[in-house]
């Protein structure tokens, strides 16, 4: 595996990147990709830190994590193992949708509108937005093999983003932003940080407009599901997603 990357030091003012998180999410990826197979034995923490080239302190609050998520397990005698049955990174994960949805298959998120809008009754309640000003305003359609499975309209404010997530404002106005959502992006900048997110589900009907994006009357009915991202209490996205009927599930997880 790579080595540890490195992060920039942050501006006076803007929240710290923790390392711990990071080196979960390694950890977790490596399980995934076969590195440290279900069943597995994972290597002493000496040796573990030595390969991953991080602290053994750094490690062992990352194994707690994994011990607590039911990725690992700990045996007297037998020492830390891979779980054979490693719980499923579904919706209690903040992921992009075109990754939940397209898990295996082929995924094109195809852009509708790119712009900057007045702040509407939705943008107002979930965003903190300076008076008087705009907010990015993003559209997009997330097709899964050929056929569309998402409409996600998502919100941001610009002033906070440069503030708190420079690094996202700033692949907002890039290249990635024709092939990307806004939360794709947002994640990719912010790995490392402590980003939260919140969702309600609730079910409804398409819409005239909705259906019509969707290909689909506008009586059929859909599930809605509402999403805002904070970093630390600050609110940087917020976004609606409509799936219609056949849209591939989106995987929860639960434990007791």
């Amino acid at each position: 595996m790579a080595g540890r990357q490195q992060d920039r030091a942050a501006p006076p003012g803007r929240p710290q990147r923790r390392p711990v998180v990071a080196l979960y999410e390694r950890m977790v990826e490596a399980i995934r990709a076969g590195t440290y197979p279900p069943g597995s034995t994972l290597p002493t923490e000496p040796r573990l830190a030595a390969e991953l080239g991080v602290s053994r302190p750094a490690l062992r609050e990352a194994l707690i994590l994994l011990q607590e998520d039911g990725v690992i397990n700990v045996r007297r005698g037998v020492g830390r193992t891979v779980s054979h049955h490693p719980p499923p990174r579904g919706f209690e994960f903040l992921k992009p949708l075109e990754v939940l949805l397209g898990e295996g298959r082929q995924v094109v998120t195809v852009p509708v509108a790119r712009t900057r809008e007045e702040p509407t009754d939705f943008s107002t309640q979930h965003l903190v937005l300076p008076a008087g000003g705009e907010v990015r305003f993003w559209e997009s359609v997330i097709e899964v093999g050929g056929l569309p499975a998402c409409l996600t309209q998502e919100w941001a404010a610009d002033e906070t983003l440069a503030e708190l997530l420079p690094e996202a404002a700033e692949a907002f106005d890039g290249p990635a932003a024709r092939t990307s959502s806004m939360l794709r992006l947002l994640l990719d900048a912010g790995r490392g940080l402590p980003l939260t997110g919140s969702s309600t589900i609730v079910a409804t009907t398409l819409g005239r407009q909705r259906g019509a994006q969707l290909g689909r009357p506008a009586e059929t009915p859909g599930v809605l599901v509402t999403q805002v991202i904070r970093l630390d209490r600050t609110p940087l996205l917020a976004a609606k997603h409509m799936l219609p009927p056949g849209a591939p599930a989106l995987p929860v997880w639960q434990a007791r």
